[in-house]
């Protein structure tokens, strides 16, 4: 197997790995544990994606031409779901993340093992991120 070209293709190579979606369920709560605190600042109602069930915190900042990601939430699983978006996200340029098609949530099948509201969440969550690096743009 060749090594995976990006991190989208890392993500959808340490899913393959997963026959059963509650094992999928159980590694994204895990990626989740392993999310850096998110500082009490950012926990505020400005930072608050809309359109979430749970309650998520992002806040994103620039460096070096660079967008980093931060965020938190209430729930385990929501968390994960966080995690996951940081880490295809976080450190691309703005250019880079606007046209992101984020074509390994389609490709672990992501969406099939969530709630309706919590895809609303995760849409939301995209347009978020997206958002906060089209304000980057120069």
């Amino acid at each position: 197997m060749s090594q995976p070209a990006n991190t989208e293709e890392e993500i959808i190579s340490e899913f393959e790995v997963f026959d059963d979606p509650m094992d999928k369920y159980e590694y994204i709560i895990d990626l989740g544990k392993k999310l850096p605190p998110l500082d009490p600042r950012y926990m505020t109602d400005e930072y608050l994606v809309k359109g979430c069930q749970s309650k998520v915190w992002l806040h994103a900042y620039e460096k070096d031409g660079k967008i980093y990601y931060e965020a938190d939430s209430n729930t385990a699983i929501t968390r994960g779901i966080v995690a996951l978006l940081i880490r295809a996200l976080s450190g691309k340029d703005p250019h880079t993340i606007v046209n992101s098609p984020l074509s390994f949530i389609d490709a672990i099948r992501l969406r099939s093992y969530l709630s309706s509201q919590r895809n609303n969440g995760l849409t939301a969550m995209i347009q978020r991120m997206k958002d906060y690096a089209r304000a980057y743009i120069k």
